[in-house]
């Protein structure tokens, strides 16, 4: 439970963190726009420590999952536009990747 809550968090903390970069320097924003950014890029590293591996790179690699799925859900929500089904399709399969990697029997 813990991992997948900061999965979650660690995903809306790092694409809010970088739409604040985004913002500023693609939508033409005030350079303020990075200090929320750089706070909410710590809180993405610090969330991504919480995570229930024995190894980084392993939930590293299990997060990537989380956060194409998580990035197209703020496509949706946050940009207004809908994620189409080859975009489902590969979300879908990038967390079933995720939960192999992350959940698979590993040798003692």
């Amino acid at each position: 439970m813990i991992t997948a809550v900061s999965y979650i968090g660690a995903a809306v903390a790092e694409i809010a963190g970088c739409f604040a970069f985004w913002a500023w320097l693609r939508l033409d924003k005030s350079p303020v726009w990075t200090v929320p950014g750089i706070a909410s890029l710590i809180l993405f590293a610090v969330l991504l420590t919480r995570v229930d591996s024995a190894f980084a790179g392993r939930a590293y690699a299990a997060y990537g999952g989380v956060y194409i799925a998580a990035s197209l859900l703020w496509l949706w929500a946050v940009e207004d536009n809908p994620p189409d089904r080859w975009d489902v399709m590969g979300a879908v399969i990038c967390l079933i990747g995720a939960a192999i990697i992350l959940l698979g029997p590993r040798a003692a």
